[in-house]
């Protein structure tokens, strides 16, 4: 094990650029055949997912690689941008198997070759083949690029889907600017697997009033190959790749927690690509209304960055990252080079923060993120990497035992193996009497230091004190029953921790 922690480490040492001084390192966790997405299991996020192109499924865990699914009989694959997109496991996924996946269909998914489908999967009695549940269906046989394919769960519960334009050279389907088609677009939809019919329309989606196609979230795009959401604000950030000229980085602030911004936006092509007028505009540029421009965008040619197809990535909510906690991560096919930005407060403020990170990887498909925040890519040459810091990732476990208290053993500490938030609660039972030490603790520590922190159970304040030079505050409980603790940080919005239950169980 410390042989292969070695390797590891020298393999990303050799990858960094010469001349920069990298935040992260790129550790190979396997090698794989055309991975083109990364994901894991919503409550475990030492169970990766990787999903190949050409349609089988790969599980990760322990050090192990096993079959999840293989869907190569349903998936086209490769010709172009064709074959499996992109993964995202159902939030029931550690009880139930589900997960949706989008892809080029062949025939025998039903419809044309290249049609685009969204389907929900999960496992077949004795292990066998998964079953398919379809969901959503584009056409998408006339060309074989531009197919999007990117599937996220958002932070108000929702499935999003971003679609691309349908292909070609310059949008020659008008579907940009068409709101009445689904191709150019990100869809906000609520899967229902196995019943008619198959999804649900959210309340808000914006077109849903006759204006547009139901599905529909945000439209003028060209191929938003990748598009993620930020876990600690529930900022949408969307890579959209461009024409000739420039890529671009759109982005869409989240109004409140829990929801998603950007419904309605218009992020201009074919009547533009990235800040620039497109030369070729569709007929229905004349007469639209504003436009939502990018907050960042790069050229093809002569300049750092540059590249020909902008691979998007995530914010960076891992603690053990160093100085990129907080940044946007993303990289490009043609160069191969990571780099980060820092969002701007509102789509109005353009990036004035981009940076190399001094990593590169060949030809890369795509980011990927687990539900510990930790961050992937996945590379040309099949293998995957973990971006490490100089510190471990720490991924809670789901539950932890306490010694003793008060006659109540053994203590079974329940704690969500959720998204991680940026304040966190650990709990350690006092070695005597009746009461335990709850420790709430703010990471990364750096503008909190003297900030009060609130402790409240079962949904009433039970008491408040300021983070100490390390960000920790500490509370003694006495412990008489079931109980549940939740801490707040107070600024300019409330962070909350993930919930804490104690569920006492009686000796013997």
């Amino acid at each position: 094990m410390h042989r292969l922690i070695w390797v590891g480490a020298l393999a990303a040492l050799l990858c960094a650029l010469p001349g920069s001084a990298a935040a992260a390192a790129l550790e190979p966790i396997g090698k794989f055949k055309q991975p083109i997405f990364i994901s894991s299991d919503p409550d475990n996020g030492e169970r990766l997912l990787v999903a190949e192109r050409e349609g089988i499924v790969e599980e990760v865990s322990q050090g192990a690689t096993t079959q999840l699914a293989d869907l190569s009989s349903l998936v086209s694959c490769c010709e172009v941008e064709r074959g499996l997109l992109s993964i995202a496991p159902a939030p029931d996924f550690d009880s139930s198997g589900r997960f949706y996946a989008a892809y080029t269909g062949t025939v025998a998914a039903g419809g044309a070759e290249g049609d685009v489908h969204v389907d929900s999967f999960r496992s077949g009695p004795g292990g066998g083949a998964p079953i398919r549940e379809p969901i959503l269906s584009v056409g998408h046989a006339a060309n074989a690029n531009h197919n999007g394919g990117q599937l996220q769960f958002g932070p108000d519960g929702h499935l999003y889907i971003s679609l691309g334009d349908g292909g070609g050279g310059g949008d020659p389907l008008e579907s940009g600017q068409d709101t009445e088609v689904l191709l150019g677009k990100i869809l906000r939809i609520d899967p229902h697997p196995g019943r008619a019919p198959a999804y649900s329309i959210p309340a808000g989606n914006p077109f849903a009033s006759g204006m547009g196609r139901d599905e529909a979230w945000a439209y003028g795009l060209r191929n938003p190959w990748r598009f993620s959401f930020d876990r600690a604000s529930g900022d949408m950030v969307i890579a959209d790749v461009g024409q000739n000229t420039r890529e671009e980085i759109d982005f869409a602030p989240s109004p409140a927690s829990g929801a998603v911004g950007g419904a309605g936006a218009n992020y201009g092509w074919n009547c533009r690509e990235g800040f620039i007028a497109y030369p070729e505009p569709e007929p229905a540029c004349k007469s639209a209304g504003a436009f939502t421009g990018p907050v960042f965008d790069y050229p093809h040619a002569n300049g750092s960055p540059s590249g020909c197809s902008v691979i998007g990535g995530y914010v960076v909510r891992d603690p053990a990252l160093g100085n990129l906690f907080g940044r946007y991560l993303y990289s490009d096919f043609c160069s191969g080079e990571i780099r980060s930005l820092v969002l701007p407060a509102s789509v109005d403020e353009p990036v004035n923060d981009d940076r190399s990170e001094g990593l590169s990887v060949s030809r890369p498909s795509s980011f990927g993120e687990d539900a510990c925040g930790r961050l992937y890519v996945a590379s040309g040459d099949g293998t995957v990497y973990r971006l490490i810091g100089v510190t471990l990732s720490a991924c809670p476990p789901e539950t932890s035992t306490a010694p003793a208290v008060s006659g109540l053993v053994p203590e079974q500490i329940v704690v969500p193996r959720r998204k991680p938030q940026p304040l966190r609660l650990q709990l350690h039972a006092r070695p005597a009497g009746a009461r335990l030490k709850i420790v709430t603790q703010v990471a990364p520590c750096v503008g909190h230091e003297g900030d009060r922190v609130q402790l409240n159970r079962g949904g009433e304040p039970f008491g408040s004190k300021r983070l100490d030079r390390s960000c920790v505050a500490r509370f003694l409980v006495r412990l008489h029953g079931a109980a549940t603790f939740r801490a707040l940080l107070a600024g300019s919005e409330t962070i909350r921790s993930l919930r804490l239950t104690i569920e006492p169980r009686a000796a013997g």
